[in-house]
Parts: structure tokens; sequence; C-alpha cells
């Protein structure tokens, strides 16, 4: 059961800003998704559905004790693993499967968005590129969060900071008067992932993505560098 003096160590101000932010997201959604003619679209209504059903997620998780988890990490890796399993046997199931060389069974070869077939291999390789780019692309946000650590002392805040200007970066990205500075957002070429899944690949934004993302990273981690030798870290 949920007991009264947890009431008391929950970080409320983590808790407002979540709200707000996820406030501030549906407010995108609906102003994106919105046309004149047919009027509001309902994909907000989704988003706030996931809100409720996060919500609700929460105030179950707050009822736990923490250390039934960790009694239970065993078994819990254990469903992982089955879940991994059951997965790929579905998906053999459902969609067929070609034999290797080696006697595995191995996913059927797969459509590129180019209309061209990738090969079980060669798709891996493209996944393994997704994967690569996607943690390219978290080292900005990383950059831009750590620069903010060093100007406030609120762990908070520069968490907080560094999600505002995501999420300003991704609405000036929809506008078209910040057509100007809209190559340099941070997340201008995020999307860019998807150019592995073409036959060839274009490279092109793949390539100023992981630019941007590297000139973001040199430049605030030297500001941050910077900003921290002023502090005076012995007091």
């Amino acid at each position: 059961m949920f007991e009264r003096r947890l009431y008391h160590h929950i970080d409320w101000a983590l808790v407002i800003a979540i709200i707000a932010l996820c406030a501030f997201g549906v407010a995108t959604i609906y102003s994106a998704t919105f046309d004149p003619t047919r009027g509001a679209s309902h994909r907000y209504v989704v988003q706030l559905y996931a809100i409720a059903l996060g919500l609700l997620a929460m105030l179950v998780m707050l009822t736990i004790d923490y250390r039934a988890f960790t009694d239970k990490s065993h078994l819990i890796y254990i469903a992982i693993l089955a879940v991994l399993v059951t997965s790929y046997l579905t998906g053999i199931t459902l969609f067929g499967a070609v034999t290797s060389s080696a006697g595995v069974a191995l996913p059927p070869d797969v459509t590129s968005l180019s209309g061209v077939t990738i090969s079980p291999a060669g798709l891996a390789l493209r996944l393994l590129g997704t994967v690569a780019y996607i943690v390219i692309s978290m080292v900005g946000v990383a950059a831009i969060a750590l620069f903010l650590s060093t100007v406030t002392d609120s762990a908070l805040g520069a968490a907080m900071g560094a999600l505002a200007v995501l999420v300003t970066s991704q609405v000036l990205v929809t506008l078209d008067a910040a057509a100007a500075i809209r190559p340099y957002l941070p997340t201008r070429y995020w999307l860019a992932w998807i150019d592995f899944f073409r036959e060839p690949v274009l490279w092109r934004d793949i390539e100023r993505g992981a630019g941007i993302q590297l000139v973001y990273l040199v430049v605030l981690l030297g500001a941050a560098w910077a900003n921290f030798l002023t502090k005076d870290v012995a007091t």
C-alpha cells in the first residue's frame, strides 16, 4: 500500500516539470496537426491517453517497494529473455524465414524505401548504422545538458533546460520563418537515420547530422570546461 511518508519524499518540482513538458508536447501536436479545413486531428488525444497511462503507472510503482524488484531480478531477466525469444519465433511464424548456409533460420529479405530488396545481412548492417547514428544524435543533447550543469547548481534545471532546448528546436524545425537557422538546429537531422533504409544509402543528411552534433559537442564541451575552471569546487 502507499505509505504517507513517501508523499514527503516525492520530488514535486520534477513531477510538475514533467507534466508541464507533457502539456507543451500535447499543445505542439495539436498545433502541428490542426487543419483549418478539417479541424483538429485526434492525434493529440492519443498523447493524452499515453500521459494518463504513464501517470497511472507511476502511481502503481510508488506502491511497490523497490527491493521487491531487486529480490526478483533474476526472474525479470528470464522474463525479458522469454519476450525476446517469443518475438523472434512470432516474427518467423508470421513472415516466414530463409535458411542460411549455416542452417540458421533468418528473416526473409525486406524491401527498402527505394523498392529494392535488402538481404538479412544488409538489414543487420543498416540497423547497426541506425543505432550508431541515433547515439551520435544524442551527443549534442549530452553536451547541452553538461554545459547547463556548469551554469546552475540544480541538476533538475540542467536536465529540463536541455529538454527545453530540444522542444524549442523541434518547434523551430517545423516553422517556415525559421528556415534561415533550420540547418543549424540540433534536431534538424534527427530523422536522417531513415536514409539508411534506402538503396543506395543517402549519406548527405546523415553526414550533415553527424557534423552538426560534432560541432555542438566541441563548442559546448569547450564552453563547459571554460566555465568549470571559474568555479570554486573546493567550497
